[in-house]
């Protein structure tokens, strides 16, 4: 997968970008390398979808260039896959700089929502989101970013148009709307924390992992062997 990528193309990877726009130094191999990895993880699966967020589409760009390269080079072998991304909330933003996405990496943590917070500590991020002066809502990402981020965040959550929303919430204050915000947001956590005490207490997730394992061996072994005899590498085994 290596050979069939161009530096130009990692180098163009927005990761690998901001850190060196930022003057970063002690930059490794491993991160300009690892979306060659991504589209090895990929492929190997024969993928037809690849659910993403905006910030991610740029991956399965290169994992379809590197894929219809090779597969010109050397016969049909991968799937090309398309990138699946949702028309709501496929990019999300911090909620103390909203013209950034939402990054664990962030310093501090009020910027992002993890899915084990304690509901009390979600909400109250929700509540302290930065927002903007001119006490409306509504959706203008360029203008009012907060509350059309805010905005992104019920409407991938609840399944209400934005549009719709913004209708219900014209007329409301902000501290009015974060509520209805931290709402649909601590309503999803707590699904989703239930959830994860009952799987911790199943005791299945080893058996789960090395069964999901043994099925993932079988079928890369199968691809990389196709790949192997496509490029005329032999490789003997003892």
């Amino acid at each position: 997968m290596s050979c069939m990528t161009y530096m130009g193309e990692l180098n163009r990877m927005t990761q690998f970008k901001d850190k060196q726009a930022k003057g970063e130094t002690n930059l490794t191999a491993g991160l300009y390398t690892y979306p060659t990895l991504m589209s090895a993880d990929i492929l190997m699966y024969d993928a037809d979808y690849v659910p993403v967020g905006e910030d991610q589409k740029q991956h399965v760009e290169l994992c379809r260039d590197t894929a219809i390269r090779f597969n010109h080079k050397y016969g049909d072998t991968f799937k090309v896959p398309e990138p699946l991304v949702p028309k709501v909330g496929a990019r999300i933003m911090s909620l103390t700089e909203p013209t950034k996405k939402m990054s664990k990496s962030d310093h501090g943590d009020k910027g992002c929502i993890y899915l084990l917070d304690d509901l009390n500590v979600a909400r109250k991020k929700i509540m302290s989101a930065v927002t903007d002066s001119l006490a409306k809502v509504a959706f203008d990402p360029v203008n009012q970013p907060g509350i059309s981020n805010l905005l992104q965040i019920h409407s991938s959550l609840s399944g209400v148009p934005i549009a719709d929303l913004v209708a219900q919430y014209e007329n409301c204050g902000y501290g009015e709307f974060k509520k209805a915000v931290a709402d649909v947001v601590c309503a999803e956590l707590e699904k989703i924390q239930a959830r994860y005490k009952e799987v911790l207490a199943s005791g299945q997730i080893e058996a789960v992992l090395e069964d999901g394992a043994n099925k993932a061996r079988r079928i890369a072994s199968r691809k990389l062997n196709k790949v192997q005899r496509k490029m005329g590498i032999e490789i003997r085994k003892r």
